[in-house]
């Protein structure tokens, strides 16, 4: 195991402050890959976070092809520059891991994965046991909920861009904040042509569900029908209710892919303690965008660091949650704003 030695992207973070390794564990008789990285300073055992990603065929630093999200990566190494060890993983047929497939694998083989991953984190010698959380964007929230709902060891757990409604709720928010965002003409021929977009949705959500196979045809795509017919069908509210660890929600007041009033939903639904918060300017990807938000600008917001404020926010509180010590206080400082 050496130190990271290559040029570093997130502003305040120098690449002496962590270490990485390959990580593999098994789920389910297949075999995932990872990279668990840990401080580079500081006496073990360290608190951990395992780091959950997003949907579709993303790796563990939640990229895919020109897709570079990169949120899990930046996350990691901050939390080392604070003295917190983390685990993220790639996806069942994404990258190294061996066996199984994105497309076929539904939204509880997700849940159990990130459990079994958990579970290999907990067992690591350099690892706090009872100091560890987790971290999900997007779908990577609802499942750490899932899994603080199920009792597994959390100490707390981070959700962003999350929801407290079910997958058919969300779709149909996703479709009416999504419209007006588009080009000029675009949401000016939707209206006099009265195209109901909640019935479209209801439609496409019934064909769905209507299947029986791992993948369906939608179109021209093939698509994981039975993630769908799963994400469709639960309701997050009842994992809200049996989650009595530390929250800490965030969703960004430019997020047209969930809607930044869910994070009210959320903490009346919880049954522990919540803390919300909603950044401005920020969108689904966890970076800043000014002006109107358009999914049309994601290319460009990519080429940045995720935001410094929301990883600052991120750490600093996952830090307090599981008292992480040493450095860290100085580190969380460095990010403070620092925006690229």
């Amino acid at each position: 195991m050496t130190v990271h030695d290559i040029p570093h992207d997130m502003p305040g973070i120098r690449p002496s402050t962590f270490v990485e390794r390959e990580h593999a564990f098994d789920s389910g008789g297949l075999r995932l890959a990872g990279t668990l990285t840990l401080p580079a300073v500081g006496t073990a055992p360290f608190p951990a976070v395992l780091l959950l990603v997003g949907s579709g065929p993303v790796d563990r630093n939640e990229n895919y092809g020109i897709i570079r999200v990169d949120a899990t990566r930046q996350l990691a190494h901050a939390l080392a520059a604070a003295g917190i060890a983390s685990l993220r993983y790639d996806k069942r047929g994404v990258g190294p891991s061996e066996g199984g497939d994105w497309r076929t694998a539904g939204f509880f083989d997700g849940i159990d994965d990130a459990a079994a991953a958990r579970a290999s984190l907990a067992q690591q010698p350099e690892v706090d046991p009872d100091r560890i959380a987790a971290i999900g964007h997007s779908e990577g929230a609802q499942i750490a909920l899932v899994l603080a709902a199920r009792k597994e060891p959390l100490a707390a757990i981070v959700l962003l861009g999350g929801m407290a409604v079910p997958g058919t709720e969300v779709g149909r928010l996703q479709a009416q904040r999504v419209i007006p965002t588009l080009p000029a003409p675009i949401p000016a021929l939707v209206r006099p042509l009265r195209i109901d977009l909640d019935k479209r949705v209801a439609r496409s959500h019934a064909r769905l569900q209507a299947t029986s196979g791992d993948i369906a045809r939608a179109g021209l795509r093939r698509v994981n029908a039975r993630w769908q017919r799963e994400y469709l069908a639960h309701d997050p509210a009842d994992d809200l209710a049996r989650c009595t660890v530390p929250i800490l929600a965030i969703t960004g007041g430019k997020d047209i892919q969930v809607d930044p009033d869910q994070l009210e939903a959320i903490r009346a639904a919880a049954a522990g303690p919540v803390t919300i918060s909603r950044p401005a300017d920020l969108t689904h990807t966890l970076r800043r965008q000014p002006g109107r938000p358009s999914l049309l600008a994601y290319r460009k917001e990519l080429r940045r660091p995720v935001d410094p404020d929301l990883v600052s926010e991120v750490v600093g509180w996952t830090a307090a949650k599981l008292n992480a010590n040493a450095s860290s206080t100085e580190s969380i400082g460095r990010l403070k704003g620092r925006r690229s």
